[in-house]
């Protein structure tokens, strides 16, 4: 398999199917449609939180959690080369606990041109310590067409396995609608949430039915949802929805959607961590969980 450094990192490259992780048997799974590979529905976002330099205490924390994170059978890291340090640091990390061939990488390019696009990928596999990136997305829909025919093409020549497209806002969904339809990338990231839920009216339905996986951001809207409920107690309800705090109801809601692949609370903090990874055991919320769930955030 041709890679995006060439025999600099050939030992770490990946499989096109990786076996499920021992740990992922009693975790919530879902595919990825255009392979029917499995991925565990709880992943990690990098974004702010991995942006620091390794050192002292902050390295010890960011070290923990990914080691955490991959104990536990999950996955999907997502990253971006926007995200400052972040790529450098998952990189360093990985590959100092011996996980880089385990995780799902997931990373994004977000530049203008043809050229600057692959000089950007590149610089990016090399900062993750990976021969081939599993996902390369085309970050907030900057030059997308450029970057698309880039991907589509290193796709076919075994240098990325899947390729996607990103946005974080609901003004941009039709724009993500429209490159969907036209180019039917492996993946579509957005955001969704308990009360952010524009994505249910199109764009979820649209991706089960073109066969795009979905990746889920800012399920805690920025920590706003957690201010939203922070007077009030867990509801009754929650236990038998095998939710044990407010973190892990709302990825449950998200992971209610059957189009969600996975969702991508980004976090720094070994705590929050084992909160967010606890809503991938059991099962997600069902349809009335779902709605009370909502009537009690608004």
């Amino acid at each position: 398999m041709l890679g995006l450094l060439g025999g600099a990192a050939a030992g770490l490259a990946l499989s096109p199917r990786i076996p499920l992780l021992a740990a992922e048997a009693s975790v919530i799974t879902r595919r990825i449609p255009s392979s029917d590979e499995t991925l565990p529905a709880v992943g990690l976002g990098t974004s702010n939180v991995f942006d620091h330099a390794l050192e002292g205490e902050t390295k010890t924390r960011l070290a923990r959690v990914l080691r955490d994170f991959h104990a536990a059978g999950a996955r999907v890291v997502d990253t971006s080369p926007m995200y400052g340090k972040a790529e450098e640091v998952t990189g360093t990390l990985a590959r100092e606990a011996g996980i880089t061939g385990d995780l799902f990488l997931a990373t994004k390019v977000w530049t203008k041109g043809k050229d600057e696009g692959i000089r950007q990928m590149r610089e990016s596999a090399q900062r993750l310590g990976r021969e081939t990136l599993d996902l390369i997305q085309v970050h907030n829909l900057v030059d997308t067409e450029a970057h698309l025919d880039t991907l589509d093409a290193w796709k076919k020549e075994g240098k990325v396995r899947y390729t996607g497209i990103t946005h974080y806002v609901p003004s941009a969904f039709d724009d993500l609608e429209r490159w969907m339809k036209a180019r039917k990338p492996d993946f579509v990231q957005l955001c969704y949430s308990v009360r952010v839920r524009d994505a249910e009216k199109r764009l979820l339905p649209l991706a089960a039915d073109l066969g795009i996986a979905v990746l889920a951001n800012r399920p805690f809207e920025e920590g706003a949802l957690f201010s939203a409920v922070q007077a009030k107690p867990l509801p009754d309800w929650a236990a038998e929805a095998g939710a044990a705090s407010w973190g892990q109801l709302f990825l449950k809601f998200i992971l209610g959607h059957p189009a969600v692949t996975v969702a991508i609370p980004a976090t720094g903090k070994p705590d929050h961590l084992a909160d967010n990874l606890a809503a991938m055991k059991g099962v997600p919320l069902a349809r009335d969980h779902r709605e009370r769930l909502a009537k009690l955030v608004d």
